[in-house]
């Protein structure tokens, strides 16, 4: 049982370390976005950039309205 309680808690760990870095991923691609033409990190129009390119890329990975999800097959 100890055993079973210690691989519960591996898998959700690494699901968590998933997830995690899948938010760090967008936020990361965002920062490159607006370095790249030229914004310098701290300044109002980085921040501004920063934001707008979060936004648009969390719509970019949203599902469609009134899309619903459908269930795996596996």
């Amino acid at each position: 049982m100890k055993s079973f309680k210690s691989l519960v808690l591996f898998v959700l760990t690494i699901c968590a370390a998933i997830t995690l870095s899948g938010c760090g991923s967008i936020e990361s691609a965002a920062s490159d976005d607006c370095t790249s033409i030229g914004w310098q990190i701290g300044s109002k129009g980085y921040q501004d950039c920063f934001k707008s390119r979060v936004y648009e890329r969390k719509l970019d990975y949203s599902l469609p309205p009134g899309d619903k999800p459908s269930p795996s097959v596996i």
